[in-house]
């Protein structure tokens, strides 16, 4: 007789901090199971105007929210959800999760960002291991813009932690527009969705350089081979890296005119210094902090990245974006 299997139960509140464009967008996802969405917002006028007129037109605009959803500037009434989503920018992680000090460990916290902590070269889920001992973490990741999700264009993510939390939270999030897949890889999922950022700026400076197609191809499968060796040396599971959140948000990250880190690579090419960048407001770029910390990490692994190494020194501006293209291009030549 076969064994019955175990239906998992949604979680019926949900907290999601942060009230971005990424949190906005999953907070609308959660709110189709949950029957109470609470964001933190560290912006009241963000929070007001979510509660008053269910939209938040600063970084999600034309999307009418569920009436379902409300935002709060109180951190602790956010954090009595039954499940966290923590949708902050990745150098913010650590300062959030102290905040945590006084949750339960069995309490979900699900890791939202893609970046690697710039001061310390961890992985997002290990500066939750070392803020957190012993919390019930997961990350979520993959190819996914906000704006996709938000008006219910079919998306699909991965969802790396504990077997059973990640059933449930697969039951919250999971729609006919959102197809959230389970995996128990934490480490390759957080490396995985951080790299990515780094080598679509390196195709958007080949981009912005006009090097053409086959350029972009090469730059593309490179960069996958330099995220494939570094995941081997961490002990990441391959299977990971060639999914949805390694080869698939790749592909999203690096080929997409709307992608934030290819936009600015683009800009890199067409001559802007990376001062020049600094200087005006911009969406927020991920790669720019995480490539110095993913190129420390991989040197602390002995493992050598050329791209990433020709991303990092360009965004310092020690190296001309078309002088690494003639780096790249000179190395001495290998098998694949």
């Amino acid at each position: 007789m076969a064994e019955k299997q175990e239906i998992p139960t949604p979680y019926t509140s949900m907290g999601v901090i942060g009230a971005g464009a990424w949190g906005t967008a999953l907070a609308m996802v959660t709110a189709r199971t949950a029957t109470r969405v609470l964001v933190w917002s560290r912006d009241s006028a963000v929070a007001d105007r979510i509660n008053s007129a269910h939209e938040n037109p600063r970084y999600l605009p034309s999307v009418t929210l569920p009436t379902s959803i409300e935002a709060t500037t109180n951190l602790d009434s956010a954090t009595a959800a039954d499940a966290l989503l923590v949708v902050v920018p990745a150098q913010s992680v650590r300062d959030i999760l102290m905040k945590f000090q006084g949750l339960s460990r069995a309490k979900p916290i699900v890791l939202c960002a893609k970046g690697i902590e710039k001061t310390s070269g961890l992985l997002l889920t290990e500066v939750l291991q070392e803020m957190l001992p012993g919390a019930n973490g997961s990350i979520l990741s993959g190819p996914s813009f906000a704006g996709d999700v938000a008006k219910g264009l079919p998306t699909a993510i991965t969802i790396a932690g504990e077997r059973r939390t990640v059933a449930r939270l697969q039951a919250t999030l999971g729609s006919d527009a959102f197809r959230p897949y389970a995996s128990d890889d934490p480490k390759g999922v957080a490396l995985a969705g951080a790299a990515k950022n780094v080598y679509a700026i390196a195709t958007g400076i080949g981009d912005g350089l006009g090097l053409g197609e086959s350029a972009r191809a090469a730059l593309l499968a490179r960069s996958f081979a330099e995220l494939m060796r570094l995941g081997e040396a961490l002990g990441t599971r391959r299977e990971t890296l060639m999914g949805l959140s390694g080869l698939g948000d790749l592909m999203l990250t690096a080929t997409s005119p709307t992608s934030r880190n290819h936009a600015l690579g683009v800009a890199l090419g067409h001559g802007a210094s990376p001062a020049d960048l600094s200087l005006n407001p911009r969406p927020l770029a991920e790669g720019v902090d995480t490539a110095p910390a993913l190129v420390k990490r991989a040197h602390a692994a002995g493992v050598e990245l050329p791209i990433a190494e020709s991303v990092a020194a360009i965004l310092s501006g020690s190296l001309e974006a078309r002088a690494a293209i003639t780096r790249l291009m000179s190395r001495p030549l290998t098998s694949e």
